[in-house]
């Protein structure tokens, strides 16, 4: 049977009702879990694993696709309205769409994202259904050196996100680094930094990370407004639809498209993940546009790039997954354990032993893209209201939900210390104009750097040999060519204004 033929098969066999509702009720279970802070779309699937053990092969791992898609979805909805990241893939999704959302266009910046998320995931899903066993082939071709040259490339990328004040930038990238190298040091489990601290051993948290330097340090920020008299409810615009216009549709399918390939294309590598593929893909657009000096300001066209690379991240993550049984982030790994429990073996004979198996889970990814896509619309003007609760009831109920996730995570009363360490530390950068997205991008990119380099030092004995990979090459110089025309726009920006 040819591919169309079995994904015709497949679609009939996913709209069944009984298999409808259970997706349904996984999409939901995804986003609840996906919106609420250290409460992860890999938590989610752990979760529901034991619960699919009775169910069919096919119906149960649907289900845990449901949760899967629905997890990195919901994480859109507390990013734009709390600016806290409900998922590590939703870091990128903070720096405009809180913005949008205090600016009063928060039912827009949703839109945007719930149409965006739909779209960037259904393209990585076609992607996947047709390609997959290809892409595998190349995702086989990078070793260490090429994924290192990825890491280089994505950490040069603080160079264009300080723009404007290369100083700053470069500053606040370099403590993200500090905080990035606590801890046991990869490949030979050196201790770090940990100053005889035991709590200190495994580093800290990327999501406690992110919920401290996002959502306590925006908390400290309002409340000392509301001190000054100066924190008001947030407006909400009525809107049509999702939010936006055809016209601004198509203005956003560039954006969606060079996004989307990004998101897939990272997805595809084991190890990298949705928050890597969001921050590229977000630093990409902001490079390439004519309006960058509105990002991080409330600007749609950062909303677009973000959502549409982490939500197509999921396509490319399924490919290893299901061709090379090699799982490409953490979420793929709790369904690597589905596999097991149902008796099958992820790899390339999955495909011709289980193919129903396979193309009902192609199936599942665009049905379920279509159910998140709904279920979020639904709740729309639901969520939204959360921005008119009074800001001395909503704080206190925020960082009561911070403490919970963040203990939730690792169940450590270390990791709720370290929300408000962080939290102190995102408050100080407002104060001292420091940017908090190189601080991110080094965190998290930081520790995976200095894998990938000792790794490839290790298999080819020295970095030089690195140059013999050209794939490595390809990333390593347009990397230095980023950082030297930044240098360059900085320098002729300061001489500018030295004229003036």
């Amino acid at each position: 049977m040819n591919t169309l033929s079995l994904m015709g098969s497949a679609f009939l066999s996913v709209c069944q009702p009984m298999s409808l509702l259970l997706m349904i009720a996984g999409v939901a279970i995804g986003i609840v879990f996906g919106s609420i802070p250290g409460l992860s779309a890999s938590m989610a699937v752990a979760l529901m694993l034991p619960i699919t053990f009775t169910m069919e092969a096919s119906l149960g791992m649907n289900v845990l696709v449901a949760v899967y898609i629905g997890g990195i979805s919901g994480g859109l909805i507390s990013a734009i309205l709390l600016n806290m990241p409900g998922t590590a893939s939703s870091i990128a999704t903070t720096f405009d769409g809180h913005p949008m959302a205090q600016n009063g266009q928060a039912m827009k910046a949703l839109g945007l994202g719930l149409v965006f998320s739909f779209l960037g995931s259904e393209f990585s899903f076609l992607i996947l259904s047709f390609f997959a066993p290809k892409l595998a082939d190349i995702a086989l071709q990078f070793t260490p050196a090429e994924n290192f040259g990825i890491c280089f490339f994505a950490l040069t990328m603080v160079a264009v996100l300080s723009s404007g004040n290369m100083v700053r930038g470069l500053l606040a990238g370099m403590f993200g680094l500090v905080f990035a190298v606590v801890g046991m040091s990869p490949i030979d489990g050196t201790a770090r930094f940990t100053f005889g601290q035991v709590n200190l051993m495994s580093g800290f948290d990327t999501l406690t990370t992110l919920i401290g330097i996002f959502a306590v340090a925006d908390i400290l920020k309002t409340a000392e407004k509301m001190k000054a008299g100066a924190a008001k409810t947030v407006p909400v615009e009525k809107v049509k639809g999702f939010g936006f216009s055809m016209q601004e549709f198509v203005y956003h399918l560039p954006n969606f498209f060079r996004s989307s390939l990004i998101g897939t294309g990272i997805g595809i590598l084991p190890g990298i993940g949705g928050s890597t593929s969001g921050m590229l893909a977000y630093v990409t657009a902001k490079n390439m546009s004519k309006k960058r000096d509105e990002f991080g300001k409330g600007c749609p066209d950062g909303i677009v790039a973000t959502e549409s690379a982490n939500n197509a991240t999921i396509g490319g993550a399924m490919i290893p997954l299901l061709v090379l049984g090699i799982p490409g982030d953490g979420v793929t790994a709790m369904m690597l354990g589905g596999f097991l429990i149902h008796g099958l073996s992820a790899g390339p004979l999955l495909f011709v032993k289980n193919a129903d198996v396979v193309y009902g889970i192609f199936a599942a990814c665009m049905v379920c893209g279509l159910i998140m896509l709904v279920v979020e619309w639904i709740g729309i003007k639901g969520f939204v209201q959360v921005l008119k609760v009074p800001k001395h009831i909503l704080l206190p109920c925020i960082l009561v939900l911070c403490a919970v996730g963040a203990f939730a995570t690792n169940n450590r009363i270390f990791d709720v210390q370290s929300i408000m360490i962080f939290g102190v530390i995102g408050y100080l950068y407002s104060k001292f104009k420091l940017p908090t997205t190189p601080f991110v991008l080094c965190f998290l990119i930081g520790n995976m750097l200095e894998t990938y380099l000792r790794r490839g030092i290790m298999q080819y004995k020295s970095f030089g040999a690195f140059f013999a990979r050209p794939i490595f090459d390809v990333f390593f110089f347009i990397a230095i060519g980023v950082v030297l025309w930044s240098v360059y726009k900085e320098i002729k920006g300061t001489k500018k204004v030295d004229e003036d």
